[in-house]
């Protein structure tokens, strides 16, 4: 697996690779530069639009146009515009929560976690919204949440708390239902900080290592399998792209370095990239079926506004 450097972005907190079929296209998110990150691999093109708040995820939905989870909640962004239209709230009176990582299951729902942005409390949650645009709480007790993801099959729901270094597994014995939460895999002391995980087609679990110079490749089982070392520290996610899905985009920061770590690792904050033998699950969209409305809280349905 030969490591290529993409581009240079300089991104802050780069975050959140998703493939977008639609327009053969890379997006992904800097939390902390407030930016939306587009990157065409045919042109070598990357464009970047300003966010009003900072951006947790950003996900396509069916039809045109996404989702991206702000500080504030969900809102939807359309690209042509530069627009983000608020249409849910989801955590309005925890003010030091920001939402985090999020994905979009095959069956067009988003799955998405929070996290205490100063990183001391564990007030951090994991969410689903359903296509009547209902936000539903699953699981609670985070600091950072971190990585959701599913199997192949989708019966199997990985989600990570990251200060505590480990992944979770749990059951999806019903689409929206969770059950049967046990430990998947623990990053062991000075290996890194587990962020973002990815799932490809052979149910094998890569999972982004903060502070862990590159990624790690786990059987369904929980073993490790391969590693992946990259040029920086900061691993924050990956994404299986292109017509094959073979193509790993991989994205970075330097927020935490020290200058001398800086200096020390000029790309920081950049887009890398490699091939692999094994392919990436087909992408979805979120499937939304609501109009009309207005949000009230996080417990009843929310609807676009």
């Amino acid at each position: 697996m030969e490591l290529q450097h993409i581009c240079a972005v300089g991104a802050e907190l780069g975050e959140g690779p998703i493939w977008v079929p639609r327009d053969a296209a890379l997006w992904f998110v800097d939390i902390k530069g407030r930016q939306l990150h587009r990157y065409d691999p045919a042109s070598g093109e990357r464009r970047a639009w300003s966010a009003p708040e900072l951006p947790g995820f950003i996900v396509p939905v069916r039809g045109g146009g996404f989702i991206v989870g702000l500080k504030s909640g969900l809102h939807r962004f359309e690209p042509e515009t530069g627009e983000f239209v608020h249409f849910a709230d989801v955590e309005p009176h925890l003010t030091d929560n920001r939402l985090n990582d999020g994905c979009v299951c095959a069956d067009g729902t988003l799955w998405f976690g929070s996290m205490h942005d100063p990183e001391t409390e564990a007030s951090g949650a994991l969410y689903r919204l359903d296509e009547n645009g209902r936000v539903v709480s699953l699981d609670s007790g985070y600091i950072v949440t971190n990585g959701p993801a599913f199997s192949p099959d989708g019966r199997v729901f990985y989600h990570t708390d990251s200060l505590q270094r480990v992944i979770y597994a749990f059951d999806r014995p019903a689409p929206g239902t969770i059950s049967g939460k046990r430990v998947f895999a623990r990053i062991e002391q000075g290996a890194g900080v587990p962020d973002g995980t990815t799932v490809d087609a052979e149910g094998c679990v890569w999972i982004a290592l903060w502070g862990g110079w590159g990624v790690r490749r786990y059987s369904p089982a929980g073993e490790l399998l391969a590693t992946m070392r990259l040029p920086c520290a900061n691993v924050t996610k990956i994404a299986f792209a292109g017509e094959d899905l073979r193509t790993v985009y991989a994205t970075t920061a330097w927020v935490g370095l020290s200058p001398a770590e800086r200096e020390a690792q000029p790309l920081a904050g950049d887009l890398f990239a490699f091939r692999t033998d094994v392919h990436g699950l087909p992408p979805a969209e979120v499937a939304l079926r609501f109009s009309g409305g207005h949000p009230t809280d996080s417990r009843t349905p929310l609807r676009t506004v």
